[in-house]
């Protein structure tokens, strides 16, 4: 489940290569995002660890990400997705989201879910619709939990 792979359009990269990987420029973005604003570094850096992660890089620069939380056999959760303000408009989004989706490691599962506020399209490329069911879901969430 862990052999890296990479994957090459023009000059960008993405990569699960998780030594490749510029926790510096993850943490900054999520410690601004409207979803996680606040988290600790190590936070970042546990989640890290227990996480599919995929690296979009420009060169050996970082400049996206997304991470997948999942048993590899049948569920997994897209978090934390993000290009960089100055790489959006270049179509690596839904670059992204398609190599994620097309994960042979992740072909087979029963469920996918994923949060938004504002990226329904990107989602809805890749094949996501919005829940069927939204009753049958319940979440325990915590707003704060980085402010505590």
């Amino acid at each position: 489940m862990d052999e890296c792979r990479t994957w090459q359009r023009g000059e960008y990269t993405i990569s699960t290569e998780k030594s490749r990987l510029d926790r510096d420029v993850i943490h900054s973005f999520l410690a601004r995002s409207y979803w996680a604003a606040g988290i600790p570094r190590a936070v970042v850096e546990k989640s890290l660890e227990h996480s599919l992660a995929f690296g979009v890089y420009h060169g050996t620069r970082q400049v996206g990400f997304a991470r997948i939380i999942t048993d590899y056999a049948t569920f997994a959760y897209v978090s934390d997705v993000f290009i960089i303000e100055e790489y959006r408009g270049k179509g690596l989004g839904k670059w992204l989201m398609q190599v994620v989706v097309d994960y042979p490691e992740l072909q087979g599962l029963r469920r996918w879910i994923l949060m938004t506020r504002n990226a329904h399209g990107l989602y809805e490329k890749v094949g996501f619709v919005r829940s069927r069911n939204p009753q049958r879901l319940m979440e325990m969430h915590f707003d704060d939990i980085y402010q505590r």
